[in-house]
């Protein structure tokens, strides 16, 4: 992985992150949550860099009783005891553990969906095309990409320029992404901001100083709820076969 160009990250990285990623609950809301309503009247998901699968189990709460995550890093205990945890039964997380530049399947899925992906590719255009060809005929794509041409895009600079250098700022203008959802044939495509304003930082050690004032800023700038560019936390992509 470190020496395909295409890459941003590599294995060495996601394991880093994982080893000091927190997570337990299902979320009750979703940034998204305008969306929930279409896209769970799929019958299967799949979310492409989707461990430790927390979105492919709020989709099955949700109704959508099909989940799978595929990932490069894949630890099945910490999925197993997030099963658990949330009083799933165990193995109603799917799990395939590949590259998805290597991955390819006969099996469609009614909902393709990414959180935090696409950003960490040079070549954008690819890796949609990538969520496309795993669509079934009805199927529906969503793609949430962090925002860090902002404000927010800000804080990771001064101060974590390394988490910064992890994502493709290019992938996040919109412009850009309108002119590649263009290229596929897919009916009522979206390209937005989306979300109340907020910030954050990685919950690595070296962050933990700055953590607690950037989150009183964060607080700070909900009192200015204007969607756009500065301010808005992600970028929803939403489109239909």
């Amino acid at each position: 992985m470190k020496n395909d160009p295409n890459n941003i990250t590599d294995q060495s990285h996601w394991e880093t992150y994982w080893s000091n990623y927190q997570f337990d609950k299902i979320p009750r809301k979703v940034v998204f949550g305008k969306f929930i309503p279409k896209l769970c009247r799929g019958k299967s998901f799949i979310e492409i860099g989707g461990f430790p699968g927390v979105f492919a189990a709020y989709f099955y709460k949700h109704g959508i009783k099909e989940v799978t995550v595929l990932d490069f890093y894949m630890n099945m205990g910490i999925v197993r005891k997030f099963e658990a945890v949330n009083h799933l039964p165990e193995n109603t997380i799917r799990c395939i553990n590949t590259d998805f530049f290597k991955f390819s399947s006969e099996k469609k899925y009614d909902v393709v969906f990414s959180s935090g992906f696409i950003e960490h590719f040079q070549d954008t255009r690819d890796v949609i095309a990538r969520h496309v060809d795993l669509l079934s005929e009805d199927g529906q794509l969503f793609m949430l990409i962090p925002n860090f041409l902002g404000l927010n895009g800000k804080m990771q600079k001064w101060f974590d320029k390394e988490n910064l250098e992890a994502h493709n700022l290019k992938s996040m203008e919109i412009g850009y992404l309108h002119k590649i959802m263009g290229l596929f044939d897919l009916h009522d495509v979206s390209v937005d901001y989306i979300g109340k304003p907020m910030l954050w930082l990685e919950p690595k050690p070296e962050n933990k100083p700055f953590r607690k004032m950037v989150k009183m800023l964060s607080y700070a700038s909900k009192l200015f709820p204007v969607k756009g560019k500065f301010l808005s936390p992600y970028i929803a992509i939403y489109a239909r076969k």
